[in-house]
């Protein structure tokens, strides 16, 4: 099953991101085929990184909680708020 993952980072908090990316990257690599897609948000005014949407192909909810409680960026306090959603891929087929 393919999980959304939506983060929002917490406001004036780009340097966090920047220092934890390197990490951050490693560990989505980590999930090899798992991982489906991901990429930072943008900002409207000056596409500054705002956020984060990783897709992974998971079993379970609970796997996809373990990926969010364990990246490098949620270890350092970077999110706001972290939403997880079951999404089925429609188009293209």
């Amino acid at each position: 099953m393919l999980y959304v993952i939506n983060c929002v980072d917490k406001p004036d908090h780009l340097q966090v991101r920047l220092d934890n990316r390197p990490a951050h990257v490693e560990y989505l690599k980590s999930y090899g085929e798992k991982l489906f897609a991901a990429g930072p948000t943008l900002s409207e005014e000056d596409d500054q990184m705002n956020g984060s949407v990783v897709i992974l192909d998971l079993e379970s909810l609970a796997q996809a909680q373990d990926f969010c409680d364990n990246d490098p960026y949620a270890k350092a306090g970077l999110f706001e708020s972290v939403s997880i959603s079951k999404w089925k891929k429609v188009l293209p087929a």
